[in-house]
């Protein structure tokens, strides 16, 4: 269930629907039933760099998320708030090893993938080498990340990255794939865990109705 609310609500997400970021917190906020009231930041119209929204985050990015008068910004503090405050459907394994394993491929993806092939880095490759040499980049980073993770994994999954259950890497995992395979059209050959993960991840709601195509901001929901 989508759990994107109108106004009213105490918990308050700044998003972008196209964010890979803010789709993380989206699918933490509704594996745990938490309601939230939207608040749509238009990336392509700068918003993130207005007075207003560095007032919330003065790195300017999304996700930031207000509940009541603390104000949370990056998806990973973000998420471990939310863990800590709210602890149904826990996020995190038990087993310290198995919840460092969540930890290392989480990074991996914030870390190693996305912010090297994130929307400032893509616009200054194309404007400075042109679109084909931005391609060529976005494709060799996620192809490096994507195959750290295969060998990650490959003794630690189960029906999800790390077991039966849904975790952290899931998160961060799921949002990373979307924009690969659907953005980028990455070729996924050489990653057949990584590609049965993304199949399994379209059959649980929480991460369907995350999905940037269902989000209130999405091309297709403000033109209805």
């Amino acid at each position: 269930m989508n759990m994107a609310a109108g106004e009213g609500y105490p918990l308050k997400l700044y998003s972008y629907y196209l964010s890979t970021c803010a789709q993380r917190v989206r699918i933490a906020l509704n594996l745990k039933g938490l309601r939230f009231e939207y608040k749509a930041v238009d990336l392509m119209k700068g918003e993130h760099l207005s007075p207003d929204f560095l007032k919330l985050n003065p790195v300017g990015f999304v996700p930031a998320l207000v509940d009541g008068d603390i104000v949370i910004a990056d998806s990973f503090a973000i998420i471990m708030y939310l863990e800590e405050k709210y602890p149904q459907h826990p996020l995190l394994p038990s087993d310290l090893y198995k919840r460092a394993i969540n930890y290392q491929a989480a990074n991996i993806v914030s870390s190693s993938i996305q912010p090297l092939q994130n929307l400032i880095v893509e616009n200054y490759i194309e404007e400075k080498c042109g679109v084909e040499d931005k391609l060529s980049w976005v494709h060799m980073i996620i192809g490096k990340g994507f195959l750290a993770l295969e060998k990650l994994l490959k003794d630690h999954a189960g029906k999800f990255a790390t077991g039966d259950e849904i975790y952290l890497a899931d998160l961060f995992l799921a949002p990373q794939l979307y924009r690969a395979i659907e953005t980028f059209n990455v070729d996924m050959s050489k990653f057949p865990l990584l590609s049965r993960l993304y199949e399994e991840y379209k059959e649980v709601p929480a991460f369907e109705d995350a999905a940037p195509e269902k989000q209130p901001d999405a091309p297709s929901q403000t033109s209805a």
